[in-house]
């Protein structure tokens, strides 16, 4: 059984799939493959803000975004910095309604944004969420 807040527990990935029960995440993970040829990395976070496992999904040295597993759905970060920031805006008026609460209400630090999404369904927010991923995989 997967133990979010165990250090010294390592989650293998159908525990992980178990916990999070949701087909987005199956998709989520497919789509991260297929377009960018990353798979996900189990990693142990003592940050207070997010404690426990997380998974990252980089390519190279360069993170592309990092999931929060959740029962039932999952939490996305993407870290929109200065490179990403004009682009993100440029497209921003297209998204929902949610993406572009959470872009507006994130206070800006050190020239980041630190977007946090929760995603349950298959909807206009995953696909902002792909954009998302899109423009910070770009040069």
């Amino acid at each position: 059984m997967f133990k979010k807040e165990d250090y010294n527990y390592n989650p293998n990935e159908q525990e992980l799939n178990d916990y999070i029960n949701n087909n987005l995440w199956d998709d989520f993970c497919k789509f991260m493959k297929c377009n960018y040829n990353v798979v996900p990395k189990f990693e142990f976070s003592k940050c207070s803000l997010e404690y426990g496992w997380n998974v990252k999904f980089k390519k190279g040295s360069r993170s592309l975004c990092t999931v929060y597993p959740r029962e039932n759905y999952f939490t996305v970060l993407i870290v929109i910095g200065v490179k990403e920031k004009n682009k993100v805006e440029e497209v921003l008026y297209s998204f929902s309604p949610y993406i572009r609460k959470i872009y507006k209400e994130t206070k800006e630090s050190n020239n980041q944004k630190w977007l946090m999404i929760d995603l349950e369904d298959i909807n206009d927010s995953y696909e902002n969420v792909k954009k998302l991923i899109e423009i910070r995989n770009s040069k």
